[in-house]
């Protein structure tokens, strides 16, 4: 799942040790607009301190996540997790439009009704 957004809050750093090796992960808030409502999601960044450190707050983003719950004791855990992130491409205000292929002219139209006559069938 892809969704737009802004930076909004880049939490800090949590590292530890499992059974596989050394773990990082990292939090960050991203702000979304969607009309006149503000919403907040929280993405987590597991192994990918590259990709935050080229996070600003402030920046709009194109983030690519996965979204995973899981029950544990009888509550459920959801996960966000971030797999890709760019930049978002915006386009300035005056910028031209694509060259476009000329619009054909509309027909003429009578301004009168046909006469039974005219008519092809």
């Amino acid at each position: 799942m892809d969704f737009e957004g802004t930076v909004d809050k880049i939490m800090p750093v949590t590292k530890g040790t499992s059974a596989r090796g050394e773990w990082q992960r990292q939090d960050v808030v991203f702000e979304m607009n969607e009309g006149s409502f503000t919403r907040k999601i929280c993405v987590t960044f597991f192994n990918k301190p590259d990709d935050v450190a080229r996070l600003r707050e402030g920046a709009a983003y194109t983030v690519s996540v996965n979204i995973e719950s899981r029950e544990y004791n009888g509550r459920w855990y959801t996960d966000i997790r971030a797999w890709r992130i760019q930049p978002k491409q915006e386009t300035p205000a005056g910028a031209p439009m694509p060259d476009m292929p000329p619009i054909a002219e509309e027909p003429a139209y009578a301004s009168a009704p046909a006469e039974a006559d005219d008519l092809p069938f």
